[in-house]
């Protein structure tokens, strides 16, 4: 399927984060005793960079390696987290990579179906947080300035996502009234990008570097501007988590085999063929800078892309904390902070400690644009 097709269709789902109308409750599912094989379905996003670390697994195969002989694993692609978050809900899918707003919300409906945090994936500041301006914008001399000019502009974003909230940040920490604040997914932003429409848009990575390799917009901020990060998790079914914990254990082996992968940089060319192959619309270059991509201050460029936490840190902690507060405030979930046992940092602290490891894990670092794909 293209991915204008594919877009169409995440277009008939609410905007990432937040949920689709909740499906009929789900069952608990048999997984078998522990030690025998399992068949496991795994929703995970190609599309957005932060959390690339289930792309890497999808390539390697590293749970190969400690998942019980026999099993089978099959990987979903999600246009948007709310795609995925339905699909475990209603049964279809076991394990999801996804952004932090609908992690969060995944965790709050466990009166249809309940789903835990396992593992923090992927941190940044310019990974979800991305400003990006019109071509024929101001150059501007910083993102100070930058913000001053969104006054009384038509600025856009994707509403419940991870992009709203640092936008809603960025209004308030600089006193900015748009014109007006557009609720549109990506390919309508790119669309209206391309048609003049719109000034301004708060768009996630690879999208964001699409824009901009392609000359429909320029960066001029991004979190790292204003000290907003964004973050990708690891969800599991509480039922698979019960019933095979050896499974758990597995496959956060594996998880943290593919982050250690990505945050090496000789891996970098490989890590760029294997998005690429999973992935369309997207030259090697984009999907390339998404990840290693080297910005000037201006832009809110930052020396390190992606931190891979793999553990449940302070700073990913501290950014469920404030996402939680912000999605109550948005009514997309009704509570102000998480339930204890959505979060469980038990079998992620055990690895770490295992394999003589502490969390982050790793992380990746910008590189010079003399390194970046041609084409």
């Amino acid at each position: 399927m293209k991915i204008k097709q594919l877009l169409h269709l995440a277009a008939a789902f609410l905007i990432a984060g937040t949920l689709v109308s909740a499906p009929v409750l789900a069952a608990d599912i048999d997984y078998g005793k522990p030690g025998t094989p399992v068949n496991l379905v795994v929703g995970y996003q190609p599309y957005y960079t932060e959390s690339w670390s289930g792309v890497v697994m999808r390539g390697k195969k590293f749970y190969e390696k400690y998942l019980p002989k026999g099993s089978t694993v099959e990987f979903q692609i999600g246009l948007q987290g709310a795609i995925i978050v339905n699909n475990m809900l209603a049964g279809k899918q076991q394990i999801g990579y996804m952004g932090d707003m609908p992690a969060i919300v995944s965790t709050t409906k466990q009166s249809v179906a309940d789903i835990r945090l396992v593992s923090a994936v992927g941190m940044g500041e310019d990974m979800c947080n991305i400003f990006l301006a019109r071509m024929d914008a101001p150059a501007f001399a910083n993102s100070a300035d930058a913000f001053k000019w969104l006054n009384g502009k038509q600025v856009a974003t994707a509403k419940g996502a991870c992009s709203d909230r640092f936008t809603q940040a960025v209004f308030k920490k600089n006193n900015i009234t748009p014109q007006d604040y557009l609720n549109q997914n990506i390919e309508v932003m790119t669309s209206n990008f391309r048609a003049g429409k719109i000034d301004a848009a708060v768009i996630w990575e690879p999208t964001a570097s699409r824009l901009v390799e392609e000359g429909l917009a320029k960066r001029i901020a991004s979190g790292a501007s204003v000290n907003e990060h964004d973050a990708a998790f690891l969800a599991m079914r509480a039922d698979l988590i019960k019933q095979r914990p050896d499974i758990v254990k597995a496959w956060l082996n594996a998880e943290l085999d593919a982050e250690l992968y990505l945050a090496d940089e000789k891996n970098a060319d490989e890590v760029t063929r294997i998005i690429k192959e999973q992935t369309t619309g997207m030259s090697e270059r984009v999907l390339w800078k998404s990840l290693y991509g080297q910005y000037g201050p201006n832009e809110g460029g930052v020396k390190t892309r992606l931190v891979l936490p793999f553990g449940f840190t302070p700073d990913a902690m501290a950014l469920l904390d404030k996402a939680s507060a912000f999605l109550f405030t948005i009514k997309s979930i009704n509570t102000q902070t998480l339930r204890p046992e959505a979060v469980m940092p038990e079998f992620v602290n055990a690895i770490l400690k295992e394999r003589n490891l502490s969390a982050p894990v790793g992380d990746v670092t910008s590189l010079p644009d003399s390194q970046a794909p041609k084409k």
